[in-house]
């Protein structure tokens, strides 16, 4: 009776005596997405591996050796970058820094306002607003790109830093990020004691809301920096005069040059690397605003 017990459990259970199970068809599934994140993260990183090692590669080095492997001249490029046209790579890397740094704070607090007014303040045509950011949102920026320019051009603006730092203050993303979290981060509560304290609308802002949105901000601040610094066609479209190029307009007229000078290629590599550096310093530093708010979410709760 025991024995036949058994072969009816193991028949209900889907099993044959005697033999080892195989894993949960649960594990398996579970088993895909790591592989797929495992190829996605392949097929980021491998540019970057290659960025890395090419750059440290001389001009007969990187056309004679394979691929993956280092070379020694790394310290040689980085000189002939400085001393290239005077130190022009430089001024390029500056002026990137002063297009993301300024263009990116100013979005954020242009951001800050609109979202916090959006997500607190009820008045008609709110939605109706938020809708037409959402649009923007979803418009492609090189659709924008030339009637930005006519404007520009319009105004005799154009060919100066300000062409390029304007159209970058008002980002429907940002201000849509700065909504959700104002939404979510700053109590109607709180808003109205403030109120009720004789606070103005401006003071509640600064002196409540604000800090409570810090984090949401933080990120559009980083969101917005990364964008400009990589932007290409809104530069391309608006200068001419290449001393007021950002790094990535400045490593494309080096890589045009290229054609018909190779040796120019192991600048154009290692300049690409060392203006990926200022992006990761900036992630590493910003990184802590995220880690206190969760802290902070953490003790609240």
């Amino acid at each position: 009776m025991s024995s036949l017990a058994v072969r009816k459990a193991s028949a209900a259970a889907g099993t044959t005596p005697g033999t080892a199970q195989g894993p949960p068809l649960r594990r398996r599934i579970a088993f895909v997405p790591t592989v797929t994140l495992l190829i996605g993260a392949i097929y980021c990183l491998l540019p970057v591996a290659w960025v890395v090692i090419a750059a440290t590669k001389s001009g007969s080095e990187l056309f004679s050796t394979f691929t993956f492997l280092p070379g020694t001249g790394f310290t040689d490029n980085v000189t002939d970058l400085n001393a290239y046209r005077d130190g022009v790579y430089w001024k390029w890397m500056g002026n990137s820094a002063l297009y993301a740094g300024l263009g990116a704070l100013l979005s954020t607090v242009v951001s800050a306002f609109s979202g916090y007014a959006l997500a607190i303040y009820r008045f008609r045509g709110r939605e109706t607003i938020f809708n037409i950011l959402m649009a923007g949102v979803l418009m492609p920026p090189v659709i924008l790109a030339i009637p930005q320019y006519l404007l520009m051009a319009k105004a005799d603006l154009t060919d100066s830093y300000a062409s390029v730092l304007l159209p970058l203050v008002l980002s429907p993303y940002g201000v849509y990020l700065a909504r959700i979290y104002a939404a979510a981060a700053v109590p109607g509560d709180v808003v109205e004691a403030g109120r009720m304290d004789g606070a103005s609308e401006l003071r509640i802002f600064t002196r409540i809301a604000l800090p409570m949105m810090v984090p949401g901000l933080v990120t559009v601040f980083l969101f917005q920096f990364v964008a400009v610094w990589n932007n290409f066609l809104l530069p391309y479209i608006m200068l001419s005069d290449d001393e007021k190029f950002p790094i990535t307009l400045g490593l494309f007229t080096l890589l045009e040059q290229g054609s018909n000078t190779p040796a120019l290629y192991t600048l154009v590599i290692t300049g690409a690397l060392l203006a990926v550096i200022p992006l990761i310093a900036l992630f590493l530093v910003i990184q802590r605003f995220w880690s206190l708010d969760l802290l902070s979410g953490a003790v609240k709760s």
